[in-house]
């Protein structure tokens, strides 16, 4: 099925406001990406071209500029969340919890969710056999974690027409591919309903500094102005604001102050909700059911 057959056209303004407990205004929605780069394959990203402009394998320097976010970066997102008592979705490729069990481990001590983000990153669109590999992913994430994810995002928010189905039929409960809403929505699949929660590419370190190559500050603005224009509208309509970031860039020495400050920022204001996807999955399906 193509989107338009999983979803009819849905103006916001014409849908009853949903409701949060205490009169909430503003889900905040923080995710941050774990990703394995595979050495021996061409690299999700390059910060860095080959003098010659060719891929050339091994690509030892952009590898190492992932591996830094695994050392190092992941560890000041760690203090910031700790610090602020915020318990993050992961995003997390399940191959992370082979290759690094050390950071996979701090996050289950830590009481994140963790989040399906295929075996190891790559585009679904390349995958021999996706049903397989969506399996082998939430059963990798499950030995883990003693727990079943209920929710994916596709490395790169990629999808085949069929991903749904397959998703749906392997357990999953909320996709953040569908980044075309600020309210969560239900999606029709053969195998059962899916809801879609508002992921972000805009307020998103990737497409920000590294596509797009704006100055940190800029996200920080990005943010704060996203920000406040929910809480204004959150008067009238709760909305659901995600951050999505990654420990290669945003944990980077002169890039975590500026994510601080987004935080710092938001957290003066009363009536937030710091609530990770299967908290927000919940709090829709009970107001989707009356509850």
């Amino acid at each position: 099925m193509q989107p338009r057959e999983r979803v009819p056209y849905s103006a916001i303004v014409d849908r009853p406001p949903l409701k949060l407990p205490g009169g909430a205004k503003v889900i905040v929605w923080t995710i941050v990406n774990l990703e394995v780069w595979d050495i021996a394959k061409p690299m999700a990203r390059q910060v860095i071209p080959a003098p010659t402009g060719a891929v050339l394998l091994p690509d030892v320097p952009n590898w190492s500029w992932h591996e830094y976010g695994m050392r190092v970066g992941f560890w000041r997102f760690k203090k910031l969340y700790d610090r602020l008592g915020i318990r993050p979705t992961l995003s997390i490729n399940a191959r992370v919890c082979l290759d690094y069990p050390r950071v996979a481990q701090a996050c289950k001590d830590a009481g994140w969710e963790f989040m399906g983000h295929a075996f190891e990153q790559g585009p679904i669109h390349k995958e021999d056999n996706q049903k397989a590999m969506i399996e082998r992913s939430l059963d990798t994430l499950e030995k883990f974690t003693g727990k079943r994810p209920v929710g994916w995002l596709g490395p790169g928010l990629t999808q085949t027409y069929e991903t749904p189905e397959l998703l749906a039929g392997a357990g999953v409960r909320y996709i953040g591919d569908w980044v075309y809403d600020d309210e969560p929505t239900t999606i029709h699949t053969a195998n059962g309903p899916l809801v879609t929660l508002p992921y972000s590419v805009e307020n998103n370190d990737i497409p920000m500094m590294i596509v797009q190559h704006h100055e940190a500050a800029y996200w920080t603005q990005k943010c704060i102005d996203t920000f406040e224009r929910f809480y204004e509208e959150g008067a009238e309509r709760p909305k659901i604001m995600a951050i999505a970031i990654h420990p290669y860039i945003s944990g980077q020495p002169f890039r975590i102050k500026y994510l601080e400050q987004v935080y710092e920022r938001i957290n003066q204001m009363p009536g937030v909700l710091h609530w990770n996807g299967e908290q927000i999955l919940e709090w829709y399906t009970n107001q989707a059911k009356g509850a």
